[in-house]
């Protein structure tokens, strides 16, 4: 019956006979219906696909990479350790990984499943890669001989940036994470990594013309414990990344069809700068690098004309270290009244809000003249100019404005996007202190198309994004666990339509999803699992 169900939610046309082959003699041991789900799944009468030891691996020029990738995916899960051909030999099975301009949206493939082979054709390298990530998903861990019934699969996804953000300045983590959490969002049909590399309680990258940034500005002398309390740790903290392990960094992620986005956040959260260079800041410091969370007076002094060389110097190194068009500039949470008390800042004659619109355009004009687009968090968007691309975090709502007036809008709500918040309303087993609750069904529940927004305000809503904050996020493990299952949710926003989701049939497919995440070792809530759970808390 539960056979039955599924098939059911999936809408896939088959015949009386085929259904009854299907849940009488065929041991399924691939299921099409993965997470994020695919726009349509079309399954087909005729013999299985045995997938063993005989089948080849077969691509056309341009697409070694994807095959490796895939050869390593089906070793992970079933243990085969299947060759890789350059041509093909008569009767001879194979998975089959091409490009087609049948195939109209570059991100977009077609699976396809016969007797004799398995086929992916993408509309770009990209696309052959989400169709390799459909199959790896697919199939269920065993040992070998897997049998895949007849199907074609057509996929597309629904936003064209779908995003994962990880703070890697309150918390460091080595590049052997950056890199697993970068499969991870490539597990999840994800394209976009933002890198939040700078802030109040540490300077995480490395910048040649301005050493100290990361001598005196990658450390803090200690943290606070817990929620802003009167208690400090006075434990030394600190790391950053040089220029070489970020572009080793970017290389990983463009090779997954990931662009990698900096975020260096200015004219505020800039404590751990102003601490290297107190020139920089409207009173000359002293400064330290920040111990508690929150947000910092001190902020770049926007009157001073040295500041403007240093965020250009900054901006060109960080240029030549991400090729991404784009590169966020934070612009959130930025006090004024350092600015309003500085005779610098005075002069220039405006107040507030357009003191950082000042600072904002100067910042834009540069980055536009060397080819690049300036994205940055809501707050920026009075007074910025039309090619700005806004992210919007205090709600939909100023993203709705700002897709309304002609901006690019990345979506990332706190209401749905905001994975340091814990996953349950009961917080007394949760490992993370930090407040609010977001589940994965409230994630999952998240529509990014504000309702009643016109076509063209439509056309400018990109994508959506969820940020993990790591201000008590203290390790690896914990960053999983924030980030995992509510990823999987967030993923099926990004591609799926809305017209296919189903959050009944979504946890039937998360279920099976957790495991692979067990298979490749990745930490995750289980609040929908409570039999997983650790069976000897303590009542009370």
């Amino acid at each position: 019956m539960d056979k039955i169900m599924i098939i059911k939610q999936r809408n896939i046309k088959v015949t009386g006979v085929l259904l009854f082959y299907l849940l009488t003699f065929l041991p399924i041991s691939a299921q099409y219906d993965v997470v994020p789900m695919p726009q349509q799944i079309q399954l087909s009468e005729g013999e299985t696909f045995v997938l063993d030891a005989d089948v080849h691996i077969w691509g056309v020029d341009g697409l070694e990479r994807e095959a490796a990738f895939l050869q390593t995916y089906l070793s992970e899960i079933t243990g085969l350790q299947l060759p890789i051909s350059t041509q093909k030999q008569r009767n001879e099975r194979y998975i089959e990984l091409t490009v087609s301009p049948e195939v109209t949206n570059r991100e977009g493939y077609v699976l396809t499943v016969t007797d004799q082979a398995v086929t992916i054709k993408g509309g770009s390298a990209a696309g052959v890669f989400y169709g390799i990530q459909t199959l790896r998903k697919s199939l269920s861990p065993q040992p070998s001989n897997l049998k895949l019934q007849p199907v074609e699969i057509t996929d597309a996804p629904r936003f064209p940036y779908r995003g994962m953000h990880l703070d890697c300045s309150r918390h460091f983590f080595p590049v052997s994470f950056i890199k697993k959490y970068i499969d991870l969002l490539a597990l999840h049909n994800m394209n976009v990594f933002h890198w939040h590399l700078s802030d109040d309680q540490g300077w995480r990258i490395e910048m040649k013309k301005w050493p100290r940034l990361t001598t005196i500005g990658s450390q803090r002398t200690g943290t606070i414990i817990g929620t802003n309390s009167d208690l400090d740790d006075h434990i030394p903290y600190g790391g950053y990344y040089t220029q070489d392990e970020a572009r080793s960094i970017v290389e990983y992620a463009k090779e997954r069809h990931i662009t990698v986005i900096p975020e260096i956040d200015m004219p505020g959260h800039m404590l751990a700068a102003l601490a290297s260079y107190p020139e920089l800041g409207c009173t000359g410091g002293p400064y330290q690098v920040g111990h508690y969370w929150g947000v910092y007076k001190d902020v770049l002094c926007v009157g001073n004309p040295r500041v403007y060389q240093f965020v250009e110097d900054v901006l060109t190194e960080i240029m030549d270290i991400f090729p991404s068009e784009v590169i966020h500039i934070g612009g959130d949470e930025t006090p004024t009244e350092k600015w309003e008390a500085c005779p610098k800042c005075q002069a220039l004659h405006l107040e507030g809000a357009a003191l950082q619109g000042f600072f904002t355009k100067r910042v834009f004009d540069f980055l536009t003249a060397h080819g690049r687009r300036a994205l940055g968090w809501d707050e920026i968007l009075d007074g910025c100019p039309q090619d700005a691309m806004i992210m919007s975090w205090r709600g939909t709502e100023p993203g709705a404005k700002a897709a309304s007036l002609g901006h690019d809008v990345i979506m990332a709500p706190t209401t749905h996007c905001y994975f340091d918040y814990q996953q349950t309303a009961d917080p007394l087993f949760e490992p993370s202190r930090c407040g609010g609750c977001i589940t994965v069904e409230k994630v999952y529940s998240l529509e990014p198309v504000p309702e009643g927004a016109t076509a063209e305000a439509t056309q400018h809503i990109l994508g959506v994004q969820a940020n993990l904050w790591t201000e008590y996020v203290i390790n690896e493990e914990l960053a999983e666990y924030q980030a995992l299952p509510r990823m999987s949710a967030l993923a099926e926003v990004q591609w799926t339509q809305p017209e296919r989701k189903d959050y009944a049939a979504f946890q039937q497919r998360l279920t099976r999803l957790t495991t692979l995440f067990d298979r490749l070792h990745y930490t995750y809530a289980k609040h929908l699992w409570p039999d997983r759970t650790l069976p000897n808390r303590w009542q009370f």
